[in-house]
């Protein structure tokens, strides 16, 4: 079982995701972009360790990138190559400019970002959860009516493995095929952001079109 898990982002999201791994037996390392003096009080009250992204990267076994998805190409592919990357992006225009390939529907957000890092393991998984959410929805001792998440991925065992901590930390999961197919779960889709069960998860994500999004921030209320 993959034990060590690295944080590449430590805003709000990659703050929860780091303290319910670690409530359910993870060790954990957060980075973020600048100087990791800026982390030490969120180390000391999460309970994580605290690194450069190369000494987060080194340490883990799996990474989870929760960053602006404008800045995907800083990535280091290179150090990067061989892990398993949970893709938690998520690509809002009106923050991270208009990208063509995206906006005319030609690749998907989690598609760019094999394309950079590709030697990577890439699965687009944690992306379709508001941070309050993650961990008051997490029941990782109840597998009754849980949140389900969605996920994809080109690479079998890296899924594998993804859907043991998925499942570890709380919450159910579909599969809904290849990176090409993540688009269904992206930003304002049915499926985004909502709190649903396993069948509602199922429904929302066959509802998906390509071409339509739903009222934007509606997913918030």
């Amino acid at each position: 079982m993959l034990k060590k898990i690295g944080i590449i982002g430590a805003g709000f999201v990659g703050q929860a995701w780091a303290k319910l791994f670690l409530q359910n037996g993870y060790q954990v390392m957060l980075c973020n972009s600048r100087d990791r003096k800026i982390l030490f009080s969120v180390a000391s009250s999460l309970g994580c360790e605290i690194g450069s992204q190369e000494e987060t990267i080194d340490f883990s076994d799996i990474i989870l990138v929760a960053i602006p998805f404008i800045n995907y190409q800083q990535l280091p592919a290179d150090i990067l190559g061989n892990k398993i990357v949970l893709d938690a992006m998520n690509y809002y225009p009106e923050r991270d400019g208009h990208i063509e390939l995206l906006d005319t529907y030609q690749t998907t957000t989690s598609e760019l970002v094999a394309q950079h890092l590709c030697k990577s393991k890439i699965v687009k998984v944690f992306n379709a959860i508001l941070a309050r959410d993650i961990l008051k929805d997490a029941k990782p001792n109840d597998k009754t009516n849980r949140r389900a998440l969605p996920i994809a991925g080109n690479d079998d065992l890296a899924k594998q493995a993804v859907y043991e901590l998925i499942d570890r930390i709380g919450f159910d999961y579909f599969d809904v095929g290849k990176l090409s197919e993540s688009w269904r779960f992206e930003c304002a889709k049915p499926a985004y952001c909502v709190p649903l069960n396993l069948d509602q998860l199922k429904h929302a994500l066959s509802k998906a079109d390509r071409q339509l999004e739903l009222p934007h921030n509606s997913w918030k209320s």
